[in-house]
């Protein structure tokens, strides 16, 4: 009898994070699926992946509060009884300059992205060398893994951070055939950006070279990828996924 198999997406309620759900979904995979706020978007999204003929879970995850919080991947690793694939793609991200960033506020960004992603990542990886199957691990950074966003000094640290840790992960757990790498979104039509992908219009966004931002599935169809049998040869990496932004990198903008 073959096994299912299951992927774990933090928040899957909406955005990238939905989007990646459901190509798993159509790949054959069962789908834990995390919300923090959006208790009903995850419900939509897994209405979604059982349209596909795949079992869905949902549970709460609040990566504000470790590390109880992190639990929810364990919780959901039971009601499955295994991981084959986890994507943490959920996150956090605020705005100051530098010279204003407040320590609670910095920590507060480090907690959600380096932090939390470190246990959810640990308690899958921990379940997948006892299963001695291998497994993927997918941490969605941000283009500001590799360039830094301004006035976003915390969330370029964090995101800085989450990429070294992939590559740590890579190194460690390539012996147990657990495969780690990152996918660093440009600017994505998300709601977390107020935008869907029907804005992701040609000229949108004159600034970049493709002159507009991505859509979900131009992320999620990468992590599909990374979770199949085709990237077998692939860990340690990071995939800027930007419309050429990091070409043209227009942020920098001197005082007048």
């Amino acid at each position: 009898m073959s096994v299912t198999h299951v992927a774990v997406v933090t928040a899957a309620d909406s955005g990238i994070g939905k989007q990646c759900a459901l190509m798993l979904a159509e790949q054959g995979f069962d789908i834990g699926i995390t919300w923090h706020s959006d208790e009903k978007g995850a419900q939509e999204t897994a209405q979604q992946v059982e349209a596909f003929g795949r079992r869905a879970e949902t549970v709460q995850l609040d990566l504000s509060q470790l590390p109880e919080g992190a639990q929810a991947i364990q919780t959901l690793i039971s009601r499955f009884g295994r991981i084959d694939a986890l994507v943490n793609n959920a996150g956090a991200m605020s705005k100051a300059p530098f010279l204003e960033v407040t320590f609670e506020d910095w920590r507060s960004i480090f907690t959600v992205d380096v932090d939390g992603a470190f246990l959810c990542a640990q308690i899958a990886a921990r379940q997948m060398v006892a299963q001695g199957q291998g497994g993927r691990i997918i941490n969605i950074t941000s283009v500001h893994e590799h360039t830094p966003l301004p006035e976003a000094s915390a969330y370029t640290a964090a995101k800085h951070a989450l990429g070294g840790l992939t590559q740590s992960m890579a190194l460690e757990l390539v012996e147990h055939n657990i495969l780690v790498n990152a996918v660093a979104p440009g600017a994505i039509a998300t709601p977390m950006n107020n935008m869907s992908d029907d804005d992701a219009k040609p000229g949108s966004m004159p600034n970049i070279p493709l002159a507009r931002p991505g859509t979900t599935k131009e992320i999620a169809s990468m992590v599909a990828w990374l979770c199949s049998e085709h990237a077998s040869y692939t860990t340690g990496q990071s995939f800027i996924i930007d419309g050429g932004f990091m070409l043209a990198n227009p942020q920098f903008k001197p005082k007048a």
